[in-house]
């Protein structure tokens, strides 16, 4: 029996699996993302959850067919490495991947996407409704997307297309994004800004509240548990967020016309019908190309990892 391997390098966990060519996981590891003291430390880290998800599955690493890895960005696909990555300290500027793990399993069949690429090729691969033009959208810490565009996965020259959090959604840039530029979709959205975004609504139009704004454990899931209670800055925050949402999937329509969009990350999971309802609503009227089904993604946190396994099966990312 062929045996694959998925590894996810996030900026929290490390999450490794070993699964057959059906995409059946045998075998999972996980332990925390290192903060350095360099990129090395993190490879090593990679190396060590792969052998032991291997270890656990009674497999060899050099038993492994082919490996897929997906991380966090920026990415240098030619070199196979994450290149002085932000949510990581300045110490961590370069983290070899690839090579290190073609040399664990003895095999160059060894392929790297960024995380949102590889949730677009677990969807293509795992989920019933797969077809050649779709995309995984990911609302969460940031915003992503993976796309395939007539049967193609987008990653661009360099691993690094994908990055729509980025776009332009408020032209008039009243919130600056964690890159510096201001008016980004992930300036007002993704679960890191979303409390900055309330703070600023509040300070600007002084909005009453009874939220937390101050306290330094003060997140994204304080605002939606408040809107549910009808606190009135958390209502127009979760007001203002859907509306955002939707300029910026309206947006990605416009662009790769996907039939579907699978929508992940612990925003949207964890708060599905404030999340995708309002986008679906507010899509209506809003397009000139075709609407497309918005869905929950049905692997949950599985997603980006069960892609990089995929991507090994299938030689890189093509539909099974």
């Amino acid at each position: 029996m062929p045996y694959y391997a998925g590894v996810d390098l996030g900026a929290t966990n490390i999450r490794a699996v070993v699964g057959d060519g059906d995409g059946e996981v045998l075998a999972r590891s996980r332990r925390e993302t290192p903060t350095g003291p360099t990129g090395i430390a993190v490879t090593e880290a990679i190396l060590s959850a792969l052998r032991e998800a291997c270890e656990t599955a009674g497999v060899g690493p050099d038993r492994l067919e082919a490996a897929g890895l997906c991380s966090f960005g920026p990415l240098d696909l030619q070199e196979g490495t994450v290149e002085n990555p932000a949510n990581l300290p300045e110490s961590v500027d370069r983290i070899p991947l690839t090579g290190p793990v073609g040399n664990l399993i003895g095999s160059d069949r060894v392929y790297l996407h960024n995380d949102t690429s590889a949730g677009v090729i677990g969807e293509r691969f795992f989920s019933d409704r797969n077809p050649d033009d779709m995309i995984y959208l990911t609302l969460s810490s940031g915003i992503g997307a993976g796309v395939t565009v007539d049967g193609h996965v987008l990653q661009g020259w360099d691993g690094n297309a994908g990055e729509v959090g980025h776009m332009t959604v408020d032209p008039e840039g009243r919130m600056t994004c964690g890159c510096g530029r201001p008016g980004h979709w992930e300036a007002y959205c993704s679960g890191n800004n979303i409390p900055r975004y309330a703070r600023h609504i509040h300070e600007t139009q002084s909005v009453p509240t009874d939220l937390p704004l101050d306290a330094e454990s003060f997140d994204a899931a304080d605002v939606f548990a408040a809107e549910a209670t009808g606190d009135p800055l958390a209502v127009h925050t979760v007001e203002r967020v859907a509306e955002w949402n939707a300029i910026g999937v309206a947006n990605i329509c416009h662009a790769y016309a996907p039939l579907v969009i699978y929508v992940g990350g612990a925003v949207a999971l964890n708060n599905p019908d404030r999340v995708l309802d309002p986008i679906r609503e507010r899509l209506e009227g809003r397009l000139l190309v075709n609407r497309p089904d918005v869905e929950l993604t049905k692997l949950g946190d599985d997603v980006v990892v069960l892609g990089a396994l995929a991507s090994a099966v299938t030689g890189g990312g093509t539909r099974r």
